[in-house]
């Protein structure tokens, strides 16, 4: 059977630093990771969406986290194809426009070029340290699949090679009937993993929790099941703590697939006032995972 690393989608949004999971002694953002990582060997950067981080932010992640941690670093929202506030982007590379959002269309190419290279500066610690697990392509739920999105998650992943990529698919066109099959097959060829999600079902944005391993590692990300998908803020559309049934179920099927895999990567992305972390640690209690490191010195 493959190895699980099961951890959470963030570990230091304000929710979770008001909810008392980390001690009162824990205050600097090294120690917290620091601390993080004494309880779970795996975390997903959510920051990196919004921003492009640093090379030094990213190396201070490294000195803060012992060997063997692993990051899966979710993609910059404007490389995905999301609407991103100008003001998160470098002020250098800000376009003059007119609105307060940018798309990858607004940009002058050397700009565009330019982001892609500060992306993969920021993640050269990570991977240099074998810090990395995968490069996370979150695509927006207006992507519906079709031979040009095919070509776009295609082109994207060669930026991100030689790296691992996971692709995680957000309109349900991808598994409708017979496209299940043919999204499987694709992102097989292109050793790219896809990423099983468990969500509420029944909204456009919506899709299965497909159990299928197309590439290393495997990759699974819970949402919940609130019942404020369709009408909620984000921490409502995230407010969910799964049961102690749920978990059990889910710690059957995730083994099952774990013995498909050389790894699987489990993250918790229900996270509000630090519910992830409690799942996430009930999880990993059930499925008898440990961090398997050593803390790091801060």
């Amino acid at each position: 059977m493959g190895e699980i690393r099961v951890g959470t989608s963030s570990w230091a949004d304000r929710t979770l630093l008001r909810a008392g999971w980390y001690p009162r002694s824990v205050k600097t953002p090294a120690d917290r990771l620091a601390h993080y990582s004494r309880h779970f060997g795996l975390v997903e950067v959510d920051t990196s969406y919004y921003a492009v981080p640093a090379p030094e932010t990213t190396a201070g992640w490294v000195a803060a986290t012992p060997p063997g941690f692993t990051f899966d670093v979710k993609a910059f929202s404007l490389f995905t194809g999301h609407p991103t506030p100008v003001k998160m982007l470098p002020r250098d590379l800000r376009p003059a426009i007119g609105g307060t959002r940018v798309r990858r269309r607004d940009l002058p190419e050397e700009s565009y070029e330019e982001l892609w290279r500060r992306f993969r500066a920021a993640l050269d610690p990570l991977a240099a340290a074998d810090r990395l697990g995968v490069v996370l392509l979150q695509f927006p739920p207006w992507l519906v699949c079709g031979a040009a999105a095919r070509r776009r998650i295609v082109e994207l992943a060669r930026r991100c090679r030689p790296w691992r990529v996971a692709v995680e698919l957000r309109h349900g066109s991808w598994f409708d009937g017979a496209a299940a099959a043919e999204t499987v097959t694709f992102l097989a060829d292109h050793d790219l993993s896809m990423v099983c999600v468990d969500m509420p079902q029944g909204h456009p944005s919506s899709v299965p929790p497909i159990m299928i391993a197309t590439a290393e590692p495997g990759l699974v990300r819970f949402h919940g099941h609130s019942a404020h998908w369709a009408d909620g803020g984000k921490e409502d559309r995230f407010r969910y703590a799964y049961s102690d049934g749920e978990l059990r179920r889910w710690a059957g099927l995730l083994t099952d697939l774990a013995g498909t895999t050389g790894e699987l990567h489990v993250l918790f992305n229900n996270c509000c006032e630090g519910q992830a972390q409690r799942d996430a640690g009930r999880l990993a209690e059930l499925l008898g995972v440990t961090p398997a490191t050593e803390p790091a010195e801060v």
